[in-house]
């Protein structure tokens, strides 16, 4: 009897939707898994009729993280060097850095939706999503400090972004995992929905999401991330070259004409 897959890919409508399958095994993120995320990565990419991209799993854990039966940990296979742990870093064998990197350049939106508890590689490529929803049962942790590491693929710098050192200090340095409500008030999560109604929350939410104009939200992605890096007055002239593009667009000037027609009728926004 053979495997099942270790991760599902379906469409609904103009949603792409990857699911982790692996229950038994805590959804721990395989390199098959690896392969099979990175396939609906860029497939998601390369198509224009997909609008969003929902990651989500099942069973009682969301994802354990890595697979570390997989990692080949033995005293044999320990770095000897810190420059043999730099570079394994840059180069795991599963790709995780290489996809977390593109699905957050990606100029659409990906949404991950966490059920239950997400630790460690799962919570690293949750950080390169756009948006992370979480039901009230979920909890978040990174056990790498378990072990007297750091997580290693963007975990820090992506945190830090994110929820600020406040928060990643209490995950990591103090290795104390969270609950929904307070990722949700760290800015980990966006909205907290409750278990009963989760997954139609979710799909609510992705479905909403996927109505916007895809030019605008591909736009909004990149002026996003430019303007947390830069000052104000940079991030300003972000906002303008952006806007420049948008609303010389034949949909934007069609849009505004017929607003501005309702409201001479006197209908409100």
């Amino acid at each position: 009897m053979s495997e099942e897959p270790h991760m599902l890919v379906d469409v609904d409508d103009n949603i792409l939707i990857a699911t982790f399958n692996r229950p038994d095994k805590l959804n721990a993120m395989s390199n098959e898994l690896m392969r099979i995320l990175e396939d609906a990565v860029d497939r998601f990419r390369d198509t224009p009729e997909l609008r969003v991209m929902l990651i989500k799993s099942k069973g009682r854990y969301f994802s354990s993280g890595a697979d570390l039966k997989q990692g080949g940990a033995s005293q044999q296979a320990f770095p000897t060097k810190g420059s043999q742990v730099r570079e394994q870093h840059r180069r795991l064998p599963s790709g995780m850095r290489r996809v977390w990197d593109e699905m957050e350049g990606i100029e659409k939106p990906i949404v991950v939706a966490h059920h239950a508890r997400c630790v460690g590689g799962s919570l690293e490529m949750s950080l390169s999503c756009d948006f992370r929803l979480a039901a009230a049962s979920a909890s978040y942790a990174f056990p790498e400090a378990k072990f007297g590491v750091l997580p290693a693929t963007n975990g820090v710098s992506r945190l830090v972004r994110i929820v600020g050192p406040h928060w990643a200090r209490l995950l990591i340095m103090a290795n104390m995992p969270i609950d929904a409500e307070e990722a949700r008030i760290a800015g980990l999560v966006h909205k907290v929905y409750p278990d009963e109604t989760f997954e139609e929350d979710v799909m609510a939410f992705c479905r909403h999401v996927a109505k916007q104009n895809a030019e605008m939200v591909g736009t909004a992605k990149v002026a996003i991330e430019l303007a947390a890096d830069l000052g104000v007055h940079q991030a300003a002239s972000v906002e303008r070259l952006a806007n420049s593009a948008l609303m010389i667009s034949p949909d934007y000037q069609e849009l505004m004409v017929s607003h501005v027609a309702s409201i001479g009728k006197g209908k409100g926004l």
